[in-house]
């Protein structure tokens, strides 16, 4: 009787491995959608995706979409300046700078990419150089963005006023401002500073 068993059990599990429609391949279809529903079949641009994961504080994700962004549409002045925000977020202000001049280089009238790379010139302490670039970003803007205008106002107030500088060292906030434009507030001071 033994036999039999080990006989039937060795059958059964040889049956499973035969080739043929053993109910193990993809072959299943779901519930039908409701009648209407748009058939999806291309990806969502990546660009889309990494500014969305911005907005969230997803920086590493973002930085992933943005890469993935830099595939389908090449290293244009968008995807460079996109790949340089995150990198800015993430505190990577040598790569967000490369990325950021080569961004400016390739498209010189990209006002984001202008003023995003004066942000992470007044974080590396290169308070002329982050003036000249919110300048530009000032003048390509026609002036009609306050963020922009509040940023240069810091800038050249803190590369006129040493005194200025040193009392407010590090003490600077970024904060996205709509589609890939970020905005560099001053943090309050605590009360353990004043």
């Amino acid at each position: 009787m033994r036999q039999w068993v080990g006989l039937i059990a060795l059958t059964t599990a040889l049956a499973g491995c035969q080739t043929g429609d053993t109910g193990l391949q993809n072959n299943r279809v779901g519930i039908a959608p409701p009648p209407g529903t748009p058939v999806v079949r291309d990806a969502v641009d990546g660009l889309v995706v990494g500014h969305r994961l911005m907005a969230a504080g997803e920086y590493d994700l973002a930085l992933s979409a943005y890469t993935r962004a830099a595939g389908e549409h090449g290293l244009t002045a968008d995807v460079l300046s996109a790949l340089g925000s995150a990198n800015l977020k993430l505190g990577r202000l040598n790569q967000a700078r490369q990325l950021l001049e080569s961004a400016v280089e390739r498209d010189p009238e990209f006002v984001a990419a202008w003023n995003n790379l004066g942000v992470v010139l007044m974080e590396q302490g290169e308070d002329g150089a982050a003036r000249r670039a919110f300048r530009n970003a000032f003048a390509l803007d026609n002036g009609n963005s306050v963020e922009i205008r509040e940023n240069l106002r810091l800038a050249i107030a803190k590369s006129e006023n040493t005194a200025y500088a040193e009392a407010n060292e590090n003490k600077f906030e970024l904060v996205r401002r709509g589609s890939g434009q970020y905005l560099l507030l001053q943090t309050p001071a605590s009360d353990d500073e004043q």
